[in-house]
């Protein structure tokens, strides 16, 4: 008789039952296949390979034998990142996330800020230099909730200029589809005459109310409102994938980011209490 296979086990980064029936809904449904073969791959397990690269950032030919290989998740990966189910996903799970907080399903105010990462030898393109960080690579420019949940993620040259970008990162909202929206905090790279402008234009019910560090001030001090931006950004960099940018498209570099938003909502949504840690007792 066959020896049966044992189940692998289970890595921190892996969705639980809870977490797997939440998100599972979101994912779209087989395409027709003309064989009329049903899927084979495991949904559930294309995502857990997929939070465990995320989270420890590990190279695709270097995953852990014991989970599903390149060839069959990189597939999943950037189908779900060209027909939107990345960003369809986060959408679904913040207005959860809100009314579970007590709140409306869509913020009235939201935060935007910037974040400059290094690139790697991988190439592609949207690469330049921020001279105000140092940083040679690309900018993530998001806007998010109040309480930090993402909107919308953007991926631009390092060097391009915050105000300039802020108008494609808005862009991708409709007025539509955040009605009670009014109010965009952000610190002084916002103060930016055309972003102005384009508001005017575009967006007239929305405003941008600039941040500003007190006078004479040095070091890092938080700012009312403009922190949540700079939180939610550390948050992303616990994946370690998020250390740099390591992708090659910049669409892949977005998905990183939708992908380790909706890890931070599903733990609101169905938090995994940490192991607990005994120390180890000393030789009497």
């Amino acid at each position: 008789m066959a020896k049966q296979e044992q189940a692998r086990k289970r890595y921190l980064s892996d969705l639980t039952d809870e977490q797997w029936r939440i998100l599972k809904p979101m994912l779209p449904p087989p395409r027709t296949q003309h064989s009329g073969t049903p899927r084979r791959v495991d949904m559930r397990a294309v995502l857990d390979t997929l939070r465990y690269q995320n989270r420890t950032g590990g190279q695709w030919d270097r995953l852990p034998h014991d989970l599903l290989p390149k060839s069959t998740v990189y597939d999943y990966f950037a189908q779900w990142r060209d027909d939107g189910t990345w960003a369809k996903s986060v959408s679904l799970l913040r207005a959860r996330v809100r009314v579970q907080a007590g709140r409306e399903p869509t913020p009235s105010a939201v935060c935007i800020d910037s974040h400059s990462v290094n690139t790697t030898e991988v190439g592609g393109p949207e690469r330049g230099y921020d001279g105000g960080k140092k940083i040679s690579g690309r900018k993530r420019h998001v806007l998010v909730d109040t309480i930090g949940v993402l909107l919308v993620v953007l991926i631009t040259s390092a060097a391009l200029d915050d105000g300039a970008a802020a108008t494609k990162l808005l862009a991708q909202l409709s007025a539509d589809e955040f009605p009670r929206l009014t109010v965009l905090f952000g610190d002084s790279k916002y103060h930016n005459h055309d972003l102005d402008a384009w508001l005017k234009e575009h967006r007239p019910g929305w405003r941008i109310e600039v941040k500003k560090r007190p006078v004479g001030s040095t070091g890092f001090i938080p700012l009312p409102k403009r922190w949540v931006g700079e939180r939610t950004n550390a948050w992303h960099g616990r994946s370690r994938r998020n250390s740099k940018d390591y992708e090659r498209k910049p669409a892949s570099s977005a998905a990183r980011i939708h992908l380790s938003n909706i890890q931070l909502m599903l733990h609101r949504l169905s938090p995994v209490p940490h192991p607990e840690f005994h120390y180890r007792k000393e030789a009497a």
